[in-house]
Formats: structure tokens, C-alpha cells, sequence
């Protein structure tokens, strides 16, 4: 299972901001990194993106399952 924040991104390119007005509003350019390469953050990470953007979680961020197991494949 992962987590995509392409969305997130999506809001700041609508929005005409970049990854250094991230780190400008407080948040650390290695969370930045994490969140531009889809790794964990901080539910705290989340909310203080949620309070920046006055958006939801799922407005950011994006649930990713993982594929089924494939019983043909062993």
C-alpha cells in the first residue's frame, strides 16, 4: 500500500506555488522531498498542509492499493 500526493502538487501548480513556498510556510524541505516522492509524513505534516491550503486530506493526498496477490504467479 502507498500514498500519492500528486494532488497535492496538482493544488500548488493551480495555484501558482511552488515546493519552496512549502518550505517558506513552515514545512521542512525533507518533508518536502518525502511528499514529492510519495513517502510517509506526519498525520501533523497532513494537517498542517490541510490549514496552508484550506483543503481536506483527501484533497492532497491519495490512497494507493496494493495489487492482488496473483496465486498464477507462484
Amino acid at each position: 500500500m502507498s500514498v500519492s500526493y500528486k494532488k497535492l502538487f496538482d493544488i500548488l501548480d493551480e495555484r501558482g506555488l511552488k515546493k519552496y513556498w512549502l518550505r517558506q510556510n513552515g514545512i521542512n524541505p525533507k518533508v518536502v522531498d518525502s511528499l514529492k516522492n510519495n513517502k510517509n509524513v506526519n498525520v501533523s505534516t497532513i494537517m498542517d498542509l490541510c490549514r496552508l491550503l484550506n483543503c481536506q486530506p483527501g484533497d492532497i493526498m491519495e490512497y494507493i492499493p496494493d495489487p492482488p496477490d496473483n496465486p498464477d504467479n507462484q
